[in-house]
This record gives C-alpha cells, structure tokens and sequence, in this order.
C-alpha cells in the first residue's frame, strides 16, 4: 500500500479532501455477544479477490461482490484489484495478507473460534464515493444473517 506521503501532492490532496465526504455514524452499534470459540466468522474484503475462474473484477469500480466458498483453497484464489496505488507483492507472497482464511482454518481447528462461514466476500476497493456501497451492504448483510454468521473479519485494501 502506498503511503500518502509518498504520493504526489495533488493526489495527496485529493485524498485528504475526500475526508470531508465521509459518512458520520450516530449511536454505537457495537454489541457485546458470545465468546469468540463460539461465533461463526466470515471474511469480507475489499481487495478484490475471486475464485479462479470467476468473473474478474471490472476498473470501473462497480459495486458487485464475489462470493468465496468456505472451502475454497488459496491456490485457487486470485485477485484482480486494478489500482495503480496497490503494491499486490505480499497479496503474491501469502493470501493471508489481504484474505486470512487458512489462518481462520488454524483458529477453527485450535478451537479458539467456533467455525467458518459458508461463504466469504470480496468487494474490489479504491471505489468512491464509499456511501455507493449500502445497499450492496445491505444485501450482503442479508446473506450473512442467512450464514448465521456473527461475527466478520473486515480486510480493508
């Protein structure tokens, strides 16, 4: 990932003046719930991955997902991210940088958290403006309550 130091300052600056564009939250909807050895947790990310095979993600930063079944392996996932700021070296090196679904296999198998989700999700990132992307949420969220999924790892890219 670039730092923004590192960009030039009219990139720079466009950065810093979408702040302002940012969605504010009113309330907290942080709950407590039950212990981590007992939730089922599904990945979402924005780093735009897909099953090989799958339909690759357009450039155009549509606000389509890509489901990832739960049982995929990470060999046979890839990404097509088409940001020109994404460094895709350590994504190349080990999924589990942007994706860290064999991590979660080896907390499953500790018993340190209850189970996987059926499904996973993958967004493609470096999409404005972000409030684009509620109802795709919603929808998603639907499908998570569907999974009985309570609890998402989120892997912002």
């Amino acid at each position: 990932m670039v730092r923004l130091a590192n960009l030039p300052q009219a990139e720079r600056e466009a950065y810093l003046d979408r702040i302002a564009s940012l969605p504010t939250f009113e309330g907290r909807p942080w709950v407590r719930g039950k212990p981590l050895a007992q939730r089922r947790v599904a990945i979402v990310t924005t780093a735009g991955l897909h099953v090989r095979g799958d339909q690759p993600f357009e450039s155009n930063g549509g606000m389509d997902y890509r489901v990832i079944p739960g049982e995929a392996a990470s060999a046979g996932l890839v990404m097509s991210h088409a940001s020109v700021n994404f460094d895709r070296s350590g994504f190349q090196s080990d999924l589990n940088v942007v994706f860290p679904l064999d991590r979660l296999k080896e907390l499953v198998r500790d018993k340190l958290i209850g189970a996987l989700a059926a499904f996973h999700y993958s967004f493609m990132g470096a999409t404005a403006p972000i409030t684009r992307y509620e109802a795709k949420a919603r929808e998603l969220a639907s499908l998570l309550k569907q999974d009985r999924v309570d609890a998402v790892l989120l892997t912002p890219v």
